[in-house]
């Protein structure tokens, strides 16, 4: 069989591969992104562990997830330009190597801090593979058989979300949450033997140089954005509650830094649009194509992507926390329950490929967002310190469902009129909103979880006989430890630790419908989009 391209194929991106091969590649390339979206929620069912080892603190525990996913965010769009430039295929190995090395050293990392510094390098390593995937599956793939390959890739995102928390259960209960790390080793070397039999290298011509200085604002600018939204809650949203201090260096004034974190974040965004638009008309190379916003489907559609990962992550953040924590399951049991997601969105899948092909992927698509929010919706009505596994499963399968749905149709309809030439940015573009959406989720849903519990457990505590500074002790120990105390309080006050459930229950139904909240409004964005009828979809480029 023979899969060999000519320089000039390559250099056009051109597919040569015959059938069977490229459906071949597309499982290895659905294996590459299983294995970064897994990463990120096999860790979520882990972390008690993690927090009960290492020690690592609620704002830490935020990091250990915002670490990946803010680098993963910020630098999409530099390697959807690289991609393209040095080849896709190139690209995407040098990905998996350094995602497979980082989380080796994540697995043997003997402090949070280091954790979080390789949870950093896994994030460049997953930015470098996501946007290599959609340009691989773009360029390799054209008419019904491209809906078919977005629909397979919609639906491994989908699959794994549940996936990842069993896999993470299974190892953290029976083996160590170390494992949750480990694991990723021998999925890379499947990977890359897959990449080297059935994929072929592609890359665009003439691809420009990259703006350095565009990629350095939108770093900041998301950085910061992040930071000030995980640490307002710790330094003052305001004034200083606490004083940041760097080695014998202190916060000289009273007013919180966070104000000006924002305000830098605000004024790296202001300047990061306006370079790449003064660049774009001077004909120069931008990070951001900002030609394609011209484009309603392309535009719209990330608008509608952003605001929908700002909810996606609500139960998946919180869920294994509070199962562990509140309702005392482990890990695995954790996971099993979880598994509802992954059925819901594997039940989805059929119905997007019997459906398809006569409704508008837009329609599918709204549905998708509508279950989604009903699902978490409902969790968050059943949420208790006594809920029964199977209510948060009904929950779960119903989110899951809508994940299903929507994750591909949207993508699809986002890159449907992009052209061919242009799918590294373009696929850079729509996994940044993606990614930036849900490192914004995780910030601010993370924040409402954390600050919702220490508020309600303050209040609940106030009419107890405990002195101030006990009580004060007692809701500092449940948050910071991200409600990893609340079962050691059982040895010595039952009664407290009761209180602690309710209150870190009452914190996870915040986030629940604050990220149902953020997927309403998605769900109105996606009104927004022309809903095509199934057949006037474009059948190649």
């Amino acid at each position: 069989m023979n899969t060999k391209t000519s320089p000039a194929d390559i250099e056009q991106g051109k597919n040569t591969t015959s059938g069977a091969v490229r459906w071949l590649g597309l499982v290895s390339l659905s294996l590459a992104v299983a294995l970064i979206i897994v990463d990120t929620t096999i860790v979520n069912v882990a972390i008690p562990s993690i927090v009960d080892e290492l020690k690592i603190t609620s704002t830490q525990v935020q990091w250990v997830q915002e670490a990946y996913t803010l680098v993963f965010a910020a630098l999409l769009l530099v390697f959807g330009t690289v991609a393209d430039k040095i080849g896709r295929r190139k690209l995407l190995l040098i990905g998996i190597a350094v995602f497979a090395i980082s989380s080796v050293f994540a697995a043997t990392t003997p402090t949070g801090d280091l954790l979080i510094f390789w949870r950093v390098i896994q994030g460049i390593g997953g930015s470098m593979i996501l946007p290599s995937t959609l340009s691989l599956i773009n360029a390799n793939f054209t008419g019904k058989y491209r809906a078919i390959a977005f629909a397979v890739w919609g639906s491994v995102i989908g699959g794994m979300v549940a996936v990842g928390p069993i896999l993470g259960g299974w190892l953290t209960t029976y083996f160590s949450w170390r494992w949750a790390f480990g694991i990723n080793l021998p999925i890379a070397l499947v990977i890359v033997v897959g990449m080297f039999l059935f994929i072929t290298e592609s890359r665009e011509p003439g691809t420009p140089r990259i703006d350095l200085l565009g990629a350095l604002l939108s770093v900041i600018a998301s950085g910061t954005l992040v930071f000030g939204l995980i640490e307002g809650r710790n330094y003052g949203w305001w004034l200083a509650d606490k004083v940041p201090d760097i080695g014998s260096w202190k916060w000289p004034f009273e007013l919180s830094p966070i104000p000006f974190v924002f305000l830098i974040s605000l004024v790296s965004i202001a300047g990061f649009v306006t370079r790449g638009v003064v660049r774009e008309r001077a004909g120069k190379s931008t990070m951001l194509a900002f030609g394609l916003f011209r484009i309603p489907s392309f535009r719209n559609g990330n608008i509608a992507a952003l605001i929908v990962s700002l909810g996606e992550n609500g139960l998946i953040l919180s869920l294994p926390l509070w199962l562990q924590n509140v309702l005392d399951y482990d890990a695995l049991q954790s996971g099993l329950v979880i598994l509802a997601l992954a059925v819901g969105s594997f039940f989805a899948s059929g119905f997007a490929g019997s459906f398809g092909n006569k409704i508008s992927p837009v329609w599918i698509a709204r549905a998708g967002v509508f279950f989604e929010m009903v699902g978490v919706f409902i969790g968050a009505l059943v949420i208790s310190p006594t809920t029964p596994w199977w209510a948060i499963a009904v929950a779960l399968f119903i989110y899951g469902f809508g994940i299903g749905l929507a994750s591909a149709q949207l993508t699809g309809v986002i890159l449907q009129d992009v052209p061919v030439a242009q799918s590294g940015q373009g696929s850079g573009t729509q996994s940044t909103s993606r990614q930036i959406g849900s490192a914004l989720g995780i910030a601010i849903l993370g924040t409402v979880l954390f600050s919702g519990t220490g508020a309600v457990l303050q209040s609940n505590l106030a009419d107890s006989n405990l002195p101030d500074k006990v009580q004060t002790q007692i809701v500092d120990a449940v948050v910071d430890s991200a409600g990893g105390a609340i079962p050691g309080l059982d040895k010595r006050n039952p009664e407290v630790a009761d209180e602690a459930r309710e209150a870190f229950s009452e914190g996870t139904r915040f986030s629940a419908y604050g990220a149902a909240a953020f997927l309403a409004l998605g769900l109105l964005a996606t009104f927004r989009l022309e809903a095509k009828p199934a057949h006037d979809r474009r059948k190649e480029r």
